[in-house]
Formats: structure tokens, C-alpha cells, sequence
């Protein structure tokens, strides 16, 4: 039984730095996961993604403000956000995923997803 819990989130002023964090029970060793994201009226969006073989992909449309990266002793997903404009306002959902080969960051190719962490950038 797989869960994930995400953390971090809050409100910040453009400009400012998050990072998130997902901790995942359940669910160890080879396996990828990725952040979305979903604000409101708008569908959810894949941002980041580490592979289980060790590449990350990151969407182009945020530039190079993300870093994502996984420890493996504390067992978590963690998502560091630079640069934090209010359109980055928005709902943080963490996924993993058993298969293979994924898209990275299609939430179709995503099975367990956690209950996601508010990001709200406004001064």
C-alpha cells in the first residue's frame, strides 16, 4: 500500500525559495516519481521528474528554477522551487509510478499521488 504525504508548502513573497518534500511509504528501491502541480480552473500539469534510472526532466516553461533529487535513506522526493512568481500559485501534487519506461511528467503515467501541499506566491 503506497502513500505519499507532501510537505512544505506555504506562502511566499516573489522571489522567495520552497522546498517541497514527499515522503513516501510503501513503496522502495526502483521506481520514479514527479511533481505536478494544479491551480485553480486549470488542468494539473507535470513540472519535474526523476526517473528510475537516475534522469531528471524538468518543464521548460519554468525555466531553470527547479531542482528535483531523492534521497533514498529517508525515503522522500524533494522539489526545490526558485524564483517564485504569483502564476506558480497553485496546489503541489507528488507521484510515483512501477512502470518501466513513463512519460516523466504525464499524470497518466502516474498511479499513486499524494494529497498535495498549497504553494501560494503573492506579495
Amino acid at each position: 500500500q503506497v502513500q505519499l504525504v507532501e510537505s512544505g508548502g506555504g506562502l511566499v513573497q516573489p522571489g522567495g525559495s520552497l522546498r517541497l518534500s514527499c515522503a513516501v511509504s510503501g513503496l522502495k528501491g526502483y521506481f520514479s516519481a514527479a511533481w505536478f502541480r494544479q491551480a485553480p480552473g486549470k488542468e494539473r500539469e507535470g513540472i519535474a521528474s526523476i526517473l528510475a534510472f537516475g534522469a531528471k526532466v524538468y518543464t521548460s516553461f519554468m525555466e531553470g528554477r527547479l531542482t528535483i533529487s531523492r534521497d533514498d535513506a529517508e525515503n522522500t522526493v524533494d522539489l526545490q522551487i526558485d524564483g517564485l512568481l504569483p502564476t506558480d500559485t497553485a496546489i503541489y501534487y507528488c507521484a510515483t509510478t512501477s512502470r518501466e519506461t513513463p512519460r516523466p511528467i504525464d499524470p497518466n503515467d502516474y498511479d499513486n499521488w499524494g494529497q498535495g501541499t498549497q504553494v501560494t506566491v503573492s506579495s
